[in-house]
Order: structure tokens, then C-alpha cells, then sequence
């Protein structure tokens, strides 16, 4: 049998891979331990930088234009809100405590009120039940009296039994 000599693309793409990834390997890490490496690298991160700044203000600049907020414009509003919801509530919870402290007032009004007429209705009673009590002493007075004075009349009144 005859061996067939066929090319086979895959395997000599992992035999070059395999011969020249250590040299790559070892000429990219001698590259980045380079001062102008490190140099070109902040080049680079300052063309950027200033690069992000030409879209920002270009940015705001467009949205200035149609009048569009901007995101500081956006979050200064957002806090002016919070702000303001929480001078809502503190306003909110001082007229409860006003709406409640003159509830509460009122009512103590009323039941002062209600105490008064009560003292005087309980005034009168008394007086009312003084009353009757002397009243019901002099009726008792009378009533002793009369029956100290009936027994004797009773016994003069009768007529003597003849004999």
C-alpha cells in the first residue's frame, strides 16, 4: 500500500503557531516592559481623554441647541425634586401636628365645658336634695310634734267612764 501524501492545512498552521508563539510571546512581553511603551500607552490614553472631551462638550452643545437637558442639568433637577418632596413633608407633618395639637385642644375645650354644666347640674342637685332633707326634717318635726300632742288630747278627749 501506498502512503498518501496529502496537505494538510491544519496541521501546518499548528506546527508554524506552535514554532513562532513562544518568539511573539517573548518579543510582546520585552515590548511592554519598555519606558517608550509605557510612553506611547499615556499618548494614547491622553488622545482619548481629550478625544471624550471633544464628544462631550459637542455634545452639549447639540442638546443646548434643541434644547434638550443635558445629564447635569437632568440630575440638578432630580435633586431640586428630592429637595422639594422633603420640604413637602416636613410642611405636611407640622400641619398634622398643628391640625392634631388644635384637635386636641378643642376637644379638652369642650370637655371643659362638659365638666362645668356638669358641676352646676350637680350643684343644684345638692342644693335640691338639701332642700329636701330640710324640708323633710320639718315635716318630721311636725309629725313628732303632733303625736307628742295627740296622746294627750286623746287621753282628755275621752269621756270618763261613769262608776
Amino acid at each position: 500500500m501506498t502512503k498518501q501524501n496529502t496537505l494538510d492545512p491544519l496541521a501546518l498552521w499548528k506546527s508554524m503557531y506552535e514554532q513562532t508563539e513562544s518568539h511573539f510571546s517573548e518579543a510582546i512581553h520585552e515590548t511592554l516592559k519598555t519606558d517608550e511603551y509605557a510612553e506611547m500607552l499615556g499618548q494614547v490614553q491622553n488622545s482619548f481623554l481629550q478625544y471624550q472631551q471633544l464628544v462631550r462638550s459637542t455634545t452639549d452643545m447639540y442638546l443646548k441647541q434643541i434644547n434638550v437637558p443635558t445629564n447635569e442639568e437632568m440630575s440638578s433637577v432630580a435633586s431640586l425634586i428630592v429637595n422639594l418632596e422633603e420640604k413637602v413633608d416636613s410642611i405636611d407633618e407640622k400641619i398634622e401636628d398643628e391640625l392634631s395639637s388644635k384637635e386636641v385642644s378643642l376637644e379638652i375645650t369642650k370637655l371643659k365645658v362638659s365638666v362645668s354644666k356638669l358641676d352646676k347640674k350637680m350643684n343644684q342637685v345638692l342644693q335640691a336634695s338639701d332642700q329636701l332633707d330640710k324640708n323633710m326634717n320639718q315635716i318630721l318635726e311636725v309629725l313628732t310634734s303632733n303625736k307628742e300632742e295627740t296622746p294627750a288630747e286623746t287621753t282628755s278627749s275621752q269621756p270618763k267612764d261613769k262608776k
